[in-house]
């Protein structure tokens, strides 16, 4: 008899998101709580002068009972009223109802659920199928040209207004047109979110990461651009190679794929249409006039409104509801009003994977008592402990550890600026005891940060752009290994070349 072997299967985001919850608790177990004094800081942005209250790293204490010994608390199976409400078992609603509108989880949760839905009407209209048709038609032989295209023009955007969640929407439209063409999900993805996020860690002025790092830092706001251009361009073009080789090995053997049973739909579709045109008229002209339309909307309203979740999602849903506006009256893929209501449901269902994944991994934050750098918490003392840690060593050494713990700590808080005002406010009079300059301490902050983003599986962002493209997060890592090894051999050269140059 043949034995057959069983492949190893990556396991589900929502179970590792579930046993990363169970480590986090049993950390509680031994973790003694600690806490910050918070303090005011301002600094100037733009010509404007900006405030944000940050903790004072000088002033970390450790809970103490009445006795004078250290406490701990245990994570709870179920939350108590002492413990905030919060436990173990009910992390999932506890996580998906963390947070405002404006961020965290209730915010990005539904700016999913809301693009989802505008896209599942905009996709029912079937303009997108036959714009990427004709787009096949006109660059036969030159696919592979738009990748460099996109990949540049998407990491400026992650550069200079600090781009990430409006990647999702284009992720619906790249990932089936790259199919179409020949390749994969993956390179759709890595031209549209993953380039955002190179240009965000290599930023000269990302005012959502950058700015926040250097203001707490106590150094002029967008200082450093002639060491950070230049980082720019390198990284940008180190990602263009690699996605542009991988993408010419999966024209010539698709099965190659991460994703090649999962874009099997996709593929499928695509080969019936090659045999009958799908028709290209002006109803569907109108719809993609409408989508560029938002796009620039958006654009406009984040660089010069200061546009955030909750607006850039109404633009989407404006989107939407015009496109299925044109689809009934143009009677695009015989589309009536009951069809746009059941494809807006259709879009949003097929993002609700994603939505809930960004609850669940708030529930990581959850258990380990929250960010608060006023509470008592293990993650208050995690922090102090690395921290404490990483003196005694050669300054290069001290900076790289800085990128290494910024690296592993964006696992726990995802936002960059939420991050910075957490880390930055004791990264930088850290550096100044090992003798590291603070502008090399931000370079540590910036790609340590965003690089991270396009594999932890508790980035809301990367999960809602995996959904969108119908890719598994174990699919993508295990193609994103590769690339994220990449990346932390130019950061940690980055980050020496910073030190040795004398960054400041």
């Amino acid at each position: 008899m043949e034995k057959t072997r069983k492949r190893f299967q990556m396991p589900h985001t929502y179970i590792i998101i579930f046993f990363v919850i169970l480590f986090a608790a049993v950390l509680t177990m031994f973790v003694p709580l600690g806490k910050y004094d918070t303090m005011e800081i301002s600094y100037m942005q733009n010509g404007e002068e900006r405030t944000r209250t940050v903790l004072d790293p000088d002033s970390f204490q450790y809970v103490l009972d009445e006795n004078g010994n250290k406490v701990t608390k245990v994570a709870p199976l179920f939350g108590t009223e002492s413990f905030g409400g919060q436990g173990i078992l009910n992390y999932v609603f506890e996580g998906m109802t963390t947070g405002d509108k404006n961020g965290t989880a209730v915010g990005i949760i539904a700016f999913i659920l809301v693009v989802g839905g505008a896209f599942g009407i905009v996709l029912r209209t079937g303009a997108v199928e036959s714009g990427i048709m004709r787009v096949i038609n006109i660059s036969q032989g030159k696919e592979i040209l738009l990748v460099p295209i996109l990949m540049t023009l998407f990491s400026l955007g992650g550069a200079v207004f600090g781009m990430g969640e409006e990647t999702i929407p284009f992720v619906m439209i790249l990932v089936p047109m790259f199919i179409a063409m020949g390749y994969d999900a993956v390179v759709g993805i890595m031209c549209s979110y993953v380039a955002t996020q190179i240009g965000f860690g290599t930023s000269w002025q990302n005012p959502f990461s950058l700015a926040v790092a250097q203001g707490i830092s106590g150094i002029p706001v967008m200082s450093g651009a002639w060491f950070r251009v230049p980082m720019w361009i390198i990284f940008t073009v180190a990602a263009i190679v690699f996605t542009m080789r991988y993408a010419q090995k999966i024209k010539k053997n698709p099965k190659l794929s991460v994703a090649y049973e999962s874009d099997a739909q996709y593929r499928e579709e695509f080969q019936k249409k090659e045999n009958a045109m799908p028709p290209f008229t002006l109803g569907h002209k109108l719809v993609l006039l409408t989508i560029a339309a938002c796009m620039v909307w958006t654009i406009w309203g984040v660089v010069t409104q200061g546009y955030y979740i909750p607006e850039i999602a109404s633009q989407f849903f404006v989107m939407g509801l015009v496109s299925g506006i044109i689809g009934v009256a143009f009677h695009l893929n015989d589309m009536s009003l009951n069809d746009v209501a059941a494809a807006f449901e259709k879009g949003a269902a097929d993002l609700l994977g994603a939505a809930m994944c960004v609850g669940m991994a708030q529930g990581i934050i959850i258990v380990l008592g929250g960010t608060s750098a006023t509470d008592g918490t293990a993650l208050n003392t995690i922090l102090h402990s690395i921290s404490q840690a990483m003196q005694g060593f050669p300054p290069v050494i001290s900076a790289w550890l800085m990128y290494i713990f910024q690296a592993v700590f964006n696992f726990f808080v995802v936002s960059g600026s939420g991050q910075a005002a957490l880390t930055m406010p004791i990264m930088a009079p850290l550096a100044d005891l090992v003798g590291v300059e603070r502008q090399v301490a931000c370079v540590a902050f910036q790609l340590g940060d965003a690089f991270t983003n396009v594999i932890v599986p508790t980035s809301g962002v990367l999960l809602g752009a995996l959904a969108a493209a119908k890719l598994e997060w174990g699919q993508w890592a295990k193609f994103q290994i590769k690339f994220q090894a990449l990346l932390f051999i130019m950061s940690s050269a980055t980050v020496i070349l910073a030190v040795l140059v004398g960054l400041s």
